[in-house]
This record gives structure tokens, C-alpha cells and sequence, in this order.
């Protein structure tokens, strides 16, 4: 592959400043948006050509919305941009002192300024075989994946004869982990036996599927204050949940899930008990903490190297003495647009002092059924439906592009007035999804 050209021309006196973002995800499509109004070319390269909005994932999953609704293609995004160039690759390799990237395809990629904003990835803790029975919730294609396994669970559990073991374990659904991830999966995945397949099975009755969520800890959304996360427990229950709390996880096989020594027959497993970064952080060859995120600076670059950036799940941003920041949507936002000033600043004058990068912390919300969810704005607690329409709003205006705000909108509407899902076929192939 060849070294990329500028995508407009070089002014006198020499080429314009080249800047990769490796990276389209939050941090690196905000980091390109602001990066574009500087006299400088940029290159965007990401595995996919497409933009995920992870937070509604979960949603895919459990055939709320279909795959098109919560990505966009990267090049579309950044159309308007004339000075910004899209490259689908992986880069493996990342040498500092020659100012280069390379991709797994293979072609380097030379820059003066390079932002590295590749994500994080799910952790078995070292028991990775388990990802085989127990998926995690980080692409499309796992998202696919967990909504044929629920789908084809009830499908298979009508053929099978009534009170058999064999039935039970396909109508059982263990959801692994109290963060968001799991607390959502469980509420929506309790959802769709309750409400949206409630009456279309002869052999079968969905409303009596067994959601599980398991939670290592004491509590779960442990990062939430405690009489939101005690909230989040009572309306978990209410809506038929079963959380065992203070349980970990020592096996998981085809068969289903051992606790301790008590042994949960299940044919659907959803992992999402933890992440770490994306294996590109140990690439960049600098300290990073024991979850695999680089250690950075004040102004988000590198100990050494002013010149490279790392942001969103894959920094370890220590903010204001405070534990490092969370990797949630919001801050590789601001960081993404952070940077775009700060390569500004060293475009002007190299030896300035930086300006820190500042958290404006707004809050988090955590969904966790219909007109239920929880969560902190401005350091108000906010719980039920409230909280569930704050999380509609929020989710809606952070979406990239008209057209998925506008499909998400309908299918909520959807999903809210008639109590069923619009995105239930099941597929064959987990990176092809059939419209709705």
C-alpha cells in the first residue's frame, strides 16, 4: 500500500502537517471533526468502515434496533472534510522515533502528529476459552450472534417435549456481570419473554424464561451511587430478574454456568463482567497500567513524545488525583475534541505549555427496562422513568447522523407502542444482517 498523499494540496513551502488517528470510534471521528479546521491533511485508519455506536449495542442484541441503526460509515461521517483521507486497515506496529504506523495488510503510514484512539476489548481473566459459550458485547457481529442465540433458544425450546431438562436450560438465560452491560442485557433480554414473545409460541410460554444476572460483588453497577444501584436491584426484581449477588463464576461450558460449586444448566450466556484495552496500547512501547491502558500525560500525549496522543478506553487518564477516568462515550468525546486544540496550540508554537485536559463530568445513566433506568446528572440522582427518558434523549443526541437518529427514533416508537421488537430475524451469518 502506498504512503497516502495529501488529500488537498501542500501550501508553499513545504507539505502540510500530516496527522494519523488510528481509531473511529468517539475519540478518533470528534478528534478528526476538529482536527479538519487546522491547515493540516489528516488520515483516519480503522478496521472497519463503519462507525459503531456501542452504547446501543445491547439494543442489537435483543432485537430492539437492527445493525444499521447504530453505525455509520466512516467516510460518510467525514465526508465534508476535504483534507481528511479513510483508510479500512490494521495498524500492528507503531514506531515512534520514525514517525510511522503499519498495517497488518501492510504499507506504512508516516505523520507529524499521531492520535490513537483504538478502544478497548473484552477480558475472560484468562479464561478465554469461555468466549466460545459465553460472548461479550463489543462489535456488531457479537451483537448478531447473542440475538440468533436468544431467538433460536425459544424456536428450539418449542420443539423440545414439555418439562424435559433440555427445554429449561434453553428457556434459562444467564447474563454475566452487574456493570451496565449486564444489567441492561438482563432487563431487555426479561423484556423480550415477558412482553414482546408473550402469546406467539403453541408448546411454550416465554413469560416463564428464566433471566439470571450474575454479579461477583456485593451490589451491582458498582461505579453508581448506592441507593441507585440498591434502585437498579429492586427494579431488576420486580421485572422477574433473578440477581444473585457476591457469586463468581468458575466454569462455563456448552452446557451452562458453574458458581462456586452449583452448577446453572443454560444454552444463552452473555459475557460482560470486563474489558481491557485494545492490545495496540502495548504497541506504543510506553508504561501502561495493569488493564493494558497507556499511562499519559496531562495533555493526553505520551511520557517522551509530545507529538503522540492516546485517548478514550485506551488512556489511562488520571483526572484530578481521582482514580483514571472511566471508558465511557463522554470522555473520548472531550478528549477527541481536546486534541484538536492542543495540536492546534503545538502547531503555533511547539514549546507553549499545555492547557491540561479538564473531565466535565455530566453524569451516567444505566437503562434497565421499559420506563425504568437510573442515574446521576449534575450530582442529582435520578431514578425510573425519568431517568428512562433522560437516557432516550441523551443516547439520541449523541447518535452520528440524521438518518440513525431518525431509525432509532421509529423503532423506540415502535417497540414503545406495540410492546414488540422490530429487528427479530434470525440470520445465518453474523456479519449480514437481512433489513428489517
Amino acid at each position: 500500500m502506498p504512503e497516502p498523499a495529501p488529500s488537498i494540496p501542500a501550501k508553499k513551502g513545504g507539505p502540510r502537517p500530516h496527522i494519523v488517528i488510528v481509531g473511529g470510534g468517539f475519540g478518533g471521528i470528534y478528534a478528526a471533526r476538529h482536527l479538519a479546521a487546522l491547515p493540516v491533511d489528516i488520515t483516519v485508519i480503522d478496521r472497519e468502515n463503519y462507525h459503531l455506536f456501542q452504547p446501543l449495542l445491547y439494543q442489537v442484541a435483543t432485537a430492539a434496533l437492527s445493525a444499521g441503526d447504530i453505525a455509520s460509515p466512516i467516510r460518510s461521517i467525514l465526508r465534508r472534510f476535504k483534507n481528511v483521507r479513510v483508510v479500512m486497515g490494521e495498524v500492528t506496529t507503531i514506531d515512534k522515533d520514525g514517525k510511522r504506523v503499519t498495517l497488518k495488510e501492510g504499507g506504512d503510514y508516516h505523520y507529524d502528529y499521531l492520535v490513537v484512539a483504538a478502544g478497548a476489548t473484552g477480558t475472560y481473566f484468562g479464561n478465554d476459552g469461555w468466549a466460545k459459550y459465553a460472548p461479550g458485547l463489543k462489535t456488531i457481529e457479537d451483537a448478531l450472534h447473542i440475538r440468533r442465540s436468544i431467538l433460536n433458544a425459544y424456536e428450539t425450546a418449542e420443539r423440545l417435549a414439555e418439562g424435559s431438562e433440555e427445554r429449561d436450560a434453553y428457556l434459562t438465560f444467564i447474563c454475566i456481570g452487574g456493570g451496565p452491560t449486564g444489567v441492561e442485557m438482563a432487563g431487555a433480554i426479561r423484556e423480550i419473554a415477558s412482553q414482546t414473545l408473550k402469546g406467539d409460541f403453541r408448546s411454550i410460554d416465554p413469560t416463564k424464561a428464566k433471566v439470571i444476572l450474575i454479579q461477583s460483588g456485593d451490589r451491582i453497577l458498582p461505579d453508581y451511587p448506592t441507593d441507585l444501584s440498591d434502585s437498579a436491584l429492586k427494579q431488576l426484581k420486580g421485572m422477574g430478574v433473578e440477581v444473585r449477588l457476591g457469586k463468581r463464576v468458575t466454569a462455563i461450558d456448552e452446557n451452562g454456568v458453574k458458581v462456586g460449586e452449583d452448577f446453572i444448566p443454560a444454552k444463552t450466556v452473555v459475557w460482560g463482567a470486563g474489558v481491557q484495552a485494545s492490545p495496540l496500547g502495548k504497541a506504543i512501547g510506553t508504561e501502561t497500567d495493569r488493564g493494558g491502558r497507556v499511562m499519559v500525560n496531562a495533555d493526553c500525549s505520551i511520557p517522551g513524545h509530545q507529538e503522540v496522543f492516546v485517548i478514550g478506553d485506551l488512556a489511562h487518564y488520571e483526572h484530578g488525583g481521582k482514580d483514571p477516568l472511566p471508558g465511557i462515550a463522554p470522555v473520548a468525546i472531550q478528549q477527541g475534541v481536546y486534541i484538536g486544540k492542543r495540536i492546534g496550540q503545538l502547531l503555533k508554537d511547539p514549546k507553549e505549555a499545555p492547557i491540561p485536559f479538564a473531565y466535565d463530568d455530566r453524569g451516567m445513566l444505566a437503562t434497565i427496562g421499559r420506563n425504568s433506568a437510573v442515574g446521576i446528572a449534575k450530582g442529582i440522582h435520578v431514578k425510573g422513568f425519568i431517568a428512562w427518558l433522560m437516557w432516550l434523549f441523551i443516547h439520541i443526541y449523541f447518535l452520528i447522523g440524521f438518518e440513525n437518529r431518525l431509525l432509532v427514533i421509529f423503532s423506540w416508537a415502535y417497540s414503545y407502542l406495540s410492546y414488540n421488537r422490530s429487528a427479530r430475524l434470525i440470520t445465518n451469518t453474523a456479519n449480514e444482517e437481512s433489513t428489517k
